[in-house]
């Protein structure tokens, strides 16, 4: 009787509770719009969150479908200001292309309240998720990158940007997606593919540039073939291999060219912000500063800071050092983000 009783109860909630539940076979209250169109539709209402300084965080925008591979998200941070339009930010997570996600960096507990707070000095900031390694090997994340400048451009008018000013920041894997991004503009093997039977959305998203105009990295990594002074052969991890999937043979020097950013390195190369701890003995600091160096060598600019006595994250030997880096480095790169984006403002 209690089973009986208990599935009698549960129909009646679900038909009472059923959109198109109607009585004496009238038809629903609220008939569905149905469209050959809205097949891959989602009009799940949309997440926002409002941030401190009036900052408007919309969550889990796709913007990339790719067959075979979970939709591809990003956040978008807008300041409260809607009149005219605002250069774009790109945080690209870390996590050795094998972890990570769009809301975490370093020792920072609360990563999109930082975003937040870039965005309310006058930007339109978005944070993504991209294909690990497990999930597609190299060129797929950088692709994904790519994908993300162009989708936000062609909704410029949607998100408040201006598509003449763009940069790119991210933190060790990031960083170098980050600079891979920023210098490989134009290079038709790495740009994204269109989808078979584009839409015109798609065509749309495509014809955009991903051309930047500035990027920051945080101990990031530029040649990936360079003999560390921490390891035996930096071209020799797993986490590399994985990434360039060649795991089980040796990875090609063309291979390592390929996905090293000093590869790409011109003279009219946009300006980077590279910050590194001295101690990291994840990414040797020795990557940056080389990076630094060949570009004063070809007459780019570049600035380097390094932080004395802290490992990889910006992590030092109390939670006060830790701290002390990691603030230094977020001044820093919010006053070169200014600099580089505000320069020509009008």
């Amino acid at each position: 009787m209690r089973v009986h009783g208990t599935l009698t109860l549960a129909a009646s909630i679900l038909a009472l509770c059923s959109p198109l539940a109607s009585a004496a076979g009238a038809p629903p209250a609220s008939t569905p719009k149905i469209d050959a169109s809205a097949f891959l539709g989602d009009h799940y209402p949309a997440r926002r969150t409002s941030f401190p300084g009036g900052v408007l965080g919309i969550a889990d925008v796709t913007y990339e479908s790719i067959p075979g591979f979970r939709p591809l998200t990003l956040d978008v941070y807008l300041p409260s200001s809607a009149a005219g339009t605002r250069p774009l930010v790109l945080y690209i997570h870390g996590g050795g292309w094998t972890t990570g996600h769009a809301r975490q960096s370093g020792a920072f507990d609360d990563f999109p309240r930082v975003l937040a707070s870039l965005a309310a000095r006058g930007y339109t900031v978005a944070s993504l998720n991209y294909r690990l390694s497990a999930e597609a090997p190299f060129p797929a994340a950088l692709q994904d990158v790519k994908s993300a400048i162009k989708f936000l451009r062609a909704h410029a008018s949607e998100y408040g940007i201006d598509t003449s000013k763009a940069l790119v920041w991210g933190g060790s894997a990031g960083g170098h997606l980050a600079a891979l991004a920023a210098l490989t503009c134009g290079v038709t093997e790495l740009e994204p593919g269109v989808p078979p039977n584009p839409s015109a959305e798609d065509l749309q998203i495509a014809g955009q540039s991903d051309c930047v105009q500035g990027a920051v990295t945080w101990y990031g990594m530029f040649d990936l073939g360079m003999p560390s002074s921490m390891t035996a052969s930096i071209a020799l991890s797993p986490t590399i291999r994985r990434f360039l999937d060649c795991k089980d043979t040796a990875c090609s020097a063309e291979l390592l060219d390929k996905a090293s950013p000093l590869h790409y390195l011109k003279a009219d190369s946009p300006p980077f912000l590279l910050v590194h701890g001295t101690s990291d003995k994840l990414v040797d600091p020795d990557q940056s500063r080389r990076f630094k160096d060949r570009m004063d060598q070809i007459g780019a600019h570049a600035k380097l800071v390094l932080i004395p006595a802290v490992d990889h994250s910006f992590i030092g030997s109390t939670p006060e050092a830790t701290r002390d880096a990691s603030l230094l480095a977020l001044r820093d790169t919010f006053e070169f983000i200014d600099a580089t984006l505000k320069a020509h403002a009008d």
